[in-house]
């Protein structure tokens, strides 16, 4: 949670904006293992971060996915939002903006962030319990998406 003054004096907690990003290449998509010392360390993620001041949520896709992988990316699209203020292994209540998009050159290496990026064919993925946060379920929400179920973008119910 983000403590913020206001103008009146008073005290309140906001929440985080994020982007997580399901980055694709031939019929792939890119995960990261996260670092140890991260939150959910050592297992898969989507490539993703919080929001910086006067960033736009596209211009954090793009950031956070050349940061942590090197990849510059192109065709973002938002697939969801998440705001339940209640998801799994995580109490900073983020606001989750879902995007996929396609790499189109590797033009640098990853940061720290990531202990290892790996390609993953879509049916192929690290087990549930191996994936950092609620990271599956996005993939499984742009699976649906590929099969024609549903309609972008895809707002949460909680």
């Amino acid at each position: 949670m983000i403590t913020c003054v206001f103008e009146d004096g008073g005290k309140g907690k906001l929440r985080h904006v994020v982007a997580d990003t399901i980055v694709l290449k031939d019929d792939k998509i890119l995960m990261v293992k996260r670092s140890p010392n991260l939150l959910e360390g050592g297992k898969w993620g989507l490539i993703g971060g919080y929001a910086e001041r006067d960033e736009t949520i596209v211009g954090t896709v793009g950031r956070e996915v050349m940061e942590e992988t090197g990849w510059a990316v192109e065709n973002i699209t938002l697939l969801a939002i998440v705001d339940n203020p209640d998801r799994a292994n995580e109490d900073r209540q983020n606001v989750v903006f879902v995007y996929f998009c396609d790499a189109t050159k590797k033009v640098g290496e990853a940061d720290d962030e990531s202990e290892e990026v790996k390609w993953f064919v879509l049916d192929k993925l690290p087990s549930k319990e191996q994936i950092a946060f609620d990271h599956a379920e996005h993939i499984e929400l742009y699976k649906q998406y590929l099969e024609g179920d549903v309609k972008l973008p895809i707002m949460s119910k909680g």
